[in-house]
Formats: structure tokens, C-alpha cells, sequence
């Protein structure tokens, strides 16, 4: 196995020990109202100098995407 495989498994294991730091939201605009759509979520690096970003969805319709804090009552 390679360097790159090995530390690869490490990264996905702590994702899904870890909650993630942010949510991922993709948010389109219609007329006055504004629709946000959970899209994925991104996880604190070990070393506090980035983040990864796991997207489940890419919207195809332009819109935006923001990454914010969860909040407490979602799982």
C-alpha cells in the first residue's frame, strides 16, 4: 500500500469520528425568497492550516454555496 492510500484511510476515519466544523449550504435566490439546501460539510485539518470539504451534491444551477456553523438541534 501506498503513502498516499495509507494516510488517505486516515483522513476518511477521522471524518467520520470527528463531527464537522462547518456545513456546507447551497443557497439559491427566488424572487424575495432565499432556499438553502444542505449540500455537505468540511472537517478542521490536525494541523489548524486548512479544511477538507466533502460536497455529497454540486449544484448544477448556479446560486451559491456557504459554509456555516451547525447548529445544536441538528444531528
Amino acid at each position: 500500500m501506498t503513502t498516499r492510500h495509507r494516510n488517505k484511510g486516515r483522513e476518511e476515519q477521522a471524518r467520520e469520528t470527528q463531527p464537522p466544523a462547518l456545513i456546507a449550504y447551497h443557497v439559491s435566490e427566488r424572487g424575495e425568497k432565499s432556499y438553502w439546501t444542505r449540500i455537505g460539510a468540511a472537517w478542521d485539518h490536525e494541523d489548524a492550516k486548512g479544511m477538507t470539504l466533502q460536497l455529497d451534491l454540486v449544484p448544477a444551477n448556479g446560486g451559491r454555496i456557504v459554509l456555516r456553523q451547525k447548529l445544536e438541534d441538528e444531528e
